[in-house]
């Protein structure tokens, strides 16, 4: 068994107002953590992982093939793999949440 604890957390700001932590990954699946503050825009992008998320606070807004769907607190949501999507914080409040990828994200761009 692994345990990670907040202070172990690799943070790295992938975007202008967007924190993302790589937690952990397994054999199977890998989980990730997001802060998104308000205004900030994750691009449109895709990667050949299924991505589950969890939102715990705020409110997120993706945009789908054109398509904006929002999720706020506890909502979860899927994206299928190679699924090009963005997201962004229309809201006042910063958002944060978890995901899960499958098969993991041991390498994502965002970290370089």
């Amino acid at each position: 068994m692994q345990v990670v604890t907040p202070e172990e957390w690799d943070r790295v700001e992938a975007v202008e107002g967007v924190e993302l932590g790589q937690l952990l990954a397994g054999e199977s699946v890998s989980l990730q953590y997001f802060h998104i503050e308000p205004g900030a825009d994750v691009p449109e992008h895709s990667h050949p992982h299924e991505q589950t998320g969890y939102v715990v606070d705020g409110t997120l807004t993706f945009v789908v093939d054109g398509e904006e769907l929002v999720v706020g607190p506890g909502d979860a949501y899927d994206i299928p793999s190679e699924e090009p999507h963005a997201a962004r914080n229309d809201g006042d409040a910063v958002v944060t949440g978890v995901e899960l990828f499958t098969p993991p994200r041991r390498d994502p761009d965002w970290a370089e």
